[in-house]
């Protein structure tokens, strides 16, 4: 499978980032951390063995614990440096989940399965672990994210150099993210997704805030030649002429979708075959036009 992603500068922006910042940029995963958890609160179910999959400083994690559904809850993350008071982590790389067949009941992946280079073989891995009916509960970058910034860059890059050069990483897209799930063995799989807009006074904090994530450029096929302030003051005025709002802020869109799989388990509920239904639809309008 053609590598995108380079893992180990992938594993070190993010520790690094998270070492000198915290989770000072941590709006999104506050986001995610309330809607992961206002669903998981809708299920009738006891999660007595959970997993947080790569979720950074734990606060998704946390935030999930505390709808009650949670008993045992452990968390993986590529280095110690990621633990957190009473929530220490086993450490596996981004694309390895340390985890037996069937030892858990549900799955948190926060904002992490868009950056493998296997996505399906990642999705396979977490089927596995789960139990029989048990729960994936994801949280994914999606088509759209930094839509605004990626324009920007690629335009700046041509208008400088007449080329230009990957550096803003692909992100799924809601419709194929259906389609890996069932790949992967998964029943029952619910895709949806949510836009958020963030603003800023210029394209200079959006980039701190983009490094304190940890999302410096991890690409394979990125540029390695310096950039100059010179193309970022241009990249800066042309984010402003194309995305700024009338106070003269800048937008930065940042889509979510939010995923759900079931391990297979002969007590879910199984669509009809095609065929087997009692009343026919035509019959169904007749009587809908005849009220």
């Amino acid at each position: 499978m053609e590598q995108i992603f380079d893992a180990n500068l992938l594993a070190r922006n993010r520790e690094r980032a998270f070492i000198r910042h915290g989770g000072e940029a941590g709006f999104l995963l506050d986001i995610v951390a309330e809607e992961l958890a206002e669903r998981l609160a809708v299920v009738e179910r006891h999660f007595e063995d959970a997993a947080e999959l790569h979720g950074l400083d734990g606060r998704v994690a946390e935030t999930c614990k505390r709808t009650g559904r949670i008993g045992r809850l452990q968390r993986i993350e590529t280095s110690d440096v990621f633990s957190s008071p009473g929530l220490p982590v086993t450490e596996a790389p981004l694309e390895t989940l340390p985890l037996v067949p069937q030892s858990i009941n549900l799955a948190l992946s926060p904002l992490s399965l868009h950056l493998a280079n296997d996505l399906p073989g990642l999705l396979i891995q977490i089927r596995r672990a789960l139990k029989p009916d048990g729960l994936l509960l994801a949280a994914v970058a999606g088509a759209g994210t930094l839509g605004e910034l990626r324009d920007v860059l690629l335009s700046t890059e041509a208008e400088l150099t007449g080329g230009a050069s990957p550096r803003v990483i692909p992100f799924a897209d809601v419709r194929d993210l259906g389609g890996l799930l069932q790949r992967a063995g998964f029943a029952l799989p619910v895709v949806d997704v949510e836009d958020y807009t963030v603003r800023y006074d210029s394209l200079f904090p959006l980039m701190q805030d983009l490094r304190a994530m940890g999302m410096a450029n991890p690409l394979l096929g990125r540029s390695r030649k310096p950039i100059s302030r010179a193309f970022f003051l241009r990249a800066a005025e042309l984010y402003a002429e194309r995305y700024s709002d009338p106070d003269g802020r800048i937008r930065a869109t940042f889509s979510i979708i939010y995923v759900s799989g079931w391990a297979p388990d002969a007590s879910q509920r199984k669509p009809l075959k095609p065929g087997s239904a009692t009343t026919r639809l035509a019959d169904v309008l007749r009587r809908a036009e005849d009220l």
